[in-house]
């Protein structure tokens, strides 16, 4: 049970799952911000030009008022699962060391003498022997 425990664990925070997830989130919150302004302002505009409806100042008000409401949960929304994102990623990261990548060699050896000497060398410090120009290699 424990194994079949981490590898859901894996699956699930594994970054397309999580993406996928965040994006349906993100998506939804955004379909309000939509909804509010057809809702509040395009379908009152068709209203006035199509049916000859009368709004008063304080329907225009309520109308900015649903649709501002609309934008801010949804910057809300996104605060949170940015939030939620970041304090997984440091969850999975506290646990995992990164692999430095190697350095890049910084001497080789003559294949004469076999010492070691410096990369860019174009002749053996130790034999004298005339060495391959380092572009050639």
């Amino acid at each position: 049970m424990k194994k079949f425990i981490e590898e859901f664990k894996s699956f699930a925070l594994r970054g397309n799952v999580m993406d996928m997830a965040i994006g349906v989130l993100i998506g939804a919150a955004f379909s309000g911000i939509v909804t509010a302004l057809t809702e509040n302002f395009i379908n009152p505009i068709l209203q006035l030009v199509l049916g000859g409806a009368t709004y008063t100042m304080a329907d225009v008000a309520g109308f900015a008022g649903n649709f501002i409401t609309a934008v801010v949960n949804f910057f809300i929304t996104a605060l949170v699962l940015f939030c939620l994102l970041k304090a997984v990623n440091k969850m999975l990261t506290l646990g995992h060391k990164k692999e430095e990548a190697p350095a890049a060699p910084t001497t080789k050896k003559c294949p004469y003498c076999m010492s070691e000497i410096d990369i860019a060398a174009t002749r053996c410090p130790h034999c004298t022997s005339e060495l391959e120009s380092p572009a050639a290699e």
